[in-house]
């Protein structure tokens, strides 16, 4: 998708901003519709909030926008569904097409297509219902991680130390539908390099308070620490050229977020591709932005920017 660039907020005509929803993520996505509600507004684009798909849709039809903001976290939002849905009217949006957002929000799959063509990952297996999770779990080795396959923001992650933990898994098994990922817990930094456009911004080292980076840590806790860049020279170089190797191996495009964990070797492992990250005040994306002296509002402008190569398609 070509990435087309405006100084005139009119050539984006009436925009809405999509966000809320009614996944597990929903009051993310009302905090992240709002900060770029207000950063649109403030460059002067035409910009509305609209919450959730069924809303949407019915204002697309009746013509009352030219093109969508798409905020909405998590399911319907970033799995594909809403992205068939405006190719299918003709409506230009930002963020990444179907088949980068369906495969980016099933990790079992991302995770295949990685390994298949070479890109560090960590080992894993999937379960289904039904199935022996310890046994799963066994193949992987402790320590592992379990999380939904089709769940993002650290929603229903448990860690598996020892068999001792395997109760715990089992509760989240029966807590959501389909598939989870068992993964081996890698110890070490845990990194994210964002994606604009076709650049890899400065990687982000996250050190939460707490021993892991949960969703208090991402959303709630005022004392994690985000250092960026997180790395120096070639392993910064490294990271980034890998997460972009990874975002268009899985058929992402316009901007995202991809998590990586780095052992103590100097090694870094793929976790997984955001399509549509947060944008809040705790959010990473924008962190790497001003990193490079871009802020909140002219990365709201550029990701919206990438929705106009969308225009004649």
């Amino acid at each position: 998708m070509k990435r087309l660039q405006t100084t005139d907020p009119r050539r984006f005509g009436r925009v809405a901003v999509a966000c809320g929803g009614t996944s597990a993520e929903r009051e993310v996505s009302l905090d992240s519709g709002r900060n770029v509600l207000e950063a649109l507004r403030a460059r002067g684009v035409d910009a509305h909030p609209v919450d959730g798909i069924p809303a949407l849709l019915d204002a697309l039809r009746a013509g009352h926008y030219a093109r969508v903001f798409n905020i909405l976290h998590g399911r319907g939002g970033e799995d594909g569904m809403l992205q068939g849905a405006l190719d299918a009217l003709r409506v230009p949006y930002t963020g990444s097409g179907i088949l980068g957002s369906a495969l980016a929000m099933d990790k079992v799959r991302t995770k295949q297509v990685w390994q298949a063509i070479g890109l560090p990952t960590p080992r894993f297996a999937s379960y289904r219902p039904g199935e022996d999770l310890g046994a799963a779990i066994a193949a992987i080795g402790y320590p592992a991680i379990v999380k939904p396959s089709h769940e993002g923001s650290s929603v229903g992650i448990t860690r598996v130390l020892t068999p001792a933990d395997l109760e715990a898994a089992i509760e989240l098994a029966t807590r959501y539908d389909g598939e989870l990922l068992i993964e081996e817990l890698i110890e070490g930094a845990e990194l994210t390099v964002g994606i604009l456009g076709r650049e890899a911004l400065p990687s982000i080292r996250i050190v939460p308070k707490g021993a892991y980076y949960d969703y208090h840590a991402k959303y709630i806790a005022e004392d994690t620490q985000y250092l960026c860049p997180g790395l120096d020279g070639e392993a910064e170089a490294s990271i980034r050229a890998l997460a972009l190797a990874a975002f268009d191996a899985a058929g992402c495009s316009g901007w995202g977020r991809v998590d990586v964990m780095r052992n103590a070797s100097g090694g870094n492992f793929l976790l997984e591709v955001n399509t549509t990250p947060g944008m809040t005040s705790h959010s990473l994306v924008p962190k790497a932005a001003r990193a490079v002296g871009i802020d909140f509002e002219s990365l709201c402008w550029k990701i919206l920017e990438t929705s106009l190569g969308r225009d004649a398609t």
